[in-house]
């Protein structure tokens, strides 16, 4: 959550030329509801499932940039989808827990987030999930201090050597 999945995607497919998709705006548009409003009627386990649907539907695209859910490489089913992606690429933005922490700390639609000490929820959820995007990244990308531009950049550049 706030390493800039949805901005740098956005950016990177019209570089790119490729259509982009956000898992999450998948969800909302296939449910007709916000994620906020998913977790508290169906909780994350429920929303885990609707992300793992939209996942298997996105990944057999061909000239598609995804930018998932932070929590998508939960499930090792997911995780194995993203590896073997045909022709594809898995990029881990990587945000450190400071910036992780400005980003998000007014954002209200980040419903794990919604708890009395958010930086010690991202502190928690970092030192979980970040051994689990590095097992299935095949580039990590450092987010911090970085301008957009330059992050896409070095994406397209992994993109062109590939």
């Amino acid at each position: 959550m706030g390493a800039g999945k949805s901005t740098i995607g956005r950016q990177l497919a019209a570089k790119q030329d490729y259509e982009f998709v956000d898992t999450d705006n998948v969800i909302e548009e296939r449910t007709g509801a916000d994620i906020p409003w998913i977790f508290d009627v169906e909780g994350e386990d429920g929303f885990r499932v609707r992300e793992a649907n939209v996942l298997a539907d996105v990944v057999t695209q061909s000239d598609i940039i995804i930018a998932t859910g932070g929590g998508i490489i939960l499930l090792d089913k997911n995780r194995e989808k993203l590896r073997s992606m045909s022709g594809g690429i898995v990029v881990y933005l990587r945000a450190s827990v400071e910036q992780l922490v400005e980003r998000t700390y007014r954002d209200k639609k980040r419903p794990l987030l919604q708890v009395d000490d958010p930086k010690a929820k991202i502190i928690e959820l970092f030192e979980f999930r970040d051994p689990l995007y590095r097992e299935i990244a095949d580039h990590v990308v450092s987010t911090d201090g970085c301008t957009i531009k330059s992050v896409v950049q070095k994406i397209s550049d992994f993109a062109d050597q590939s």
